[in-house]
């Protein structure tokens, strides 16, 4: 029997993959299946992204005077309903994993104590053990931050009202997300950074977002001090490159990142921060352990959870598969999706374009504000960069992502043909690349 620790991407891909080969998995679940993606990360972002974007479309058309009015968002009925939309998925995937095989047990804590799950009072005997159990969100060590009005995305759903003045507290991609999120439902928007405000992705990238947030406030470098309530709502200290100040908010959200559940796991060698270390078979120290998704730390993504996930029940089955972690694609979504992926050769040169006009591009071309394409390309042609912002730009990088992997040159898509219309420019951009390499070899 196989024994898997935690329902998110990486266990129950891994668990899918081991009881359709024919094995007796059991699948162990605390709370419910789908993990951190599915009950509070992309499945929540989603939800909620998708009803700023419309109420940003419906503030254009309004002002061109096409529509007459802009919704007003009703937040409690926003967070119900997408509780119903979350059950629903869970329940999809439940029957989509028993269907492969697969027990499942629900809300109970399992550990593993170095040699075997314990299951309450119960020792489960296992071939092999794949240790599965997720993140949480990282909560800053300042004073004060857990009281009354603070929230993380794993206790969003506790919010009982839109807050006039929102503080987030992070500057990654997910502080970012739900600073245009809030922002476009009408709240007052404040981005505490604590370092630059997303460092990671390339600058085009991160021009983007600060022009799609042009109306949150965004602090970088800023260290805060303290938190604590006041009459009116929330009162936090700071200190940036200006000196000490205050900021009155009427909620916070703590978007600071994800820490590894793994205290419940004893034996295995982990980091100091408590991500279990593996190694490229995605195996622990100890013989027949694996581990894959959060708990073995960044980079957070769901696709790469899965695939660990699933490698570690190949190697279960023996067949000896290593994880690839080269081009792996990223995407923010605001208003556009931004999308990127490098795989950081030096020699690579940029081409950058303006966006597409097409769905849902077409009404922002008075402003200038179509998004854009651009890809790197090394002086044989190879394919070594994406980044774009358009709605269909996380779509876009990951096939181009693939690509890159298989080593493709801007010459391979001279007799490519796209779907038109498009808000795509980064195949034209690949040709347009591929025409002035030629170029340049015959001059």
């Amino acid at each position: 029997m196989i024994v898997i620790l935690g329902g998110g991407p990486a266990g129950r891909l891994a668990a899918v993959r081991l009881a359709s080969a024919g094995r007796k998995v059991t699948l162990i679940e605390k709370g419910g299946i789908g993990g951190q993606c599915l009950h509070f990360g992309c499945m929540p972002v989603c939800a909620m992204n998708d009803v700023a974007r419309h109420v940003q479309a419906a503030a254009l058309f309004n002002g061109l005077g096409i529509t007459s009015s802009v919704p007003k968002v009703n937040f409690p009925a926003l967070l119900s309903e997408m509780k119903k939309v979350q059950a629903t998925i869970a329940s999809v995937l439940d029957k989509e994993t028993r269907d492969a095989g697969v027990e499942i047990v629900y809300g109970k804590t399992g550990r593993f104590d170095g040699k075997q799950v314990i299951l309450g009072d119960e020792k489960l005997g296992a071939d092999a053990v794949i240790l599965s159990t997720g993140s949480r969100p990282a909560i800053p060590a300042i004073p004060g931050i857990t009281g009354t009005g603070i929230y993380t995305p794993h206790s969003l759903h506790n919010m009982e009202r839109l807050p006039g003045r929102l503080t987030i507290i992070g500057g990654g991609i997910m502080a970012a997300e739900f600073a245009y999120i809030f922002s476009q439902y009408g709240s007052a928007v404040t981005v505490l950074s604590r370092s630059g405000f997303l460092k990671n992705p390339d600058e085009q990238i991160r021009k983007r977002a600060v022009r799609e947030l042009s109306g949150v406030g965004i602090r970088e470098n800023c260290h805060i001090l303290s938190a604590e309530g006041t009459r009116g709502g929330l009162r936090l200290s700071f200190r940036d490159d200006k000196g000490t100040g205050t900021l009155e908010c009427d909620a916070v959200l703590v978007a600071a990142g994800l820490t590894p559940n793994s205290e419940m796991l004893d034996g295995v060698a982990k980091r100091p921060n408590g991500e279990v270390i593996v190694d490229e078979y995605m195996q622990t120290n100890l013989p027949g352990v694996y581990a894959g998704g959060d708990v073995t730390g960044p980079p957070f993504l769901t696709p790469v959870a899965r695939q660990q996930g699933v490698v570690a029940a190949d190697n279960i089955l023996g067949k000896h598969r290593k994880m690839d972690y080269s081009h792996v694609p990223q995407a923010l979504n605001l208003g556009y999706e931004l999308a990127f992926c490098s795989d950081g050769n030096p020699n690579a040169k940029p081409l950058v374009i303006p966006g597409l006009a097409g769905p849902g591009t077409f009404w922002s071309v008075p402003a200038s504000d179509t998004g854009f394409a651009k890809i790197m390309v090394a002086p044989d042609g190879s394919l070594s960069g994406i980044s774009t912002a358009s709605p269909g730009a996380g779509l876009i990088a990951g096939y181009m992502a693939f690509l890159m992997k298989r080593h493709f040159s801007v010459h391979d898509f001279e007799d490519f043909v796209e779907v038109h219309p498009s808000t795509d420019g980064v195949y034209g951009l690949a040709k347009y690349a591929s025409g002035v390499l030629k170029k340049r070899k015959t001059q």
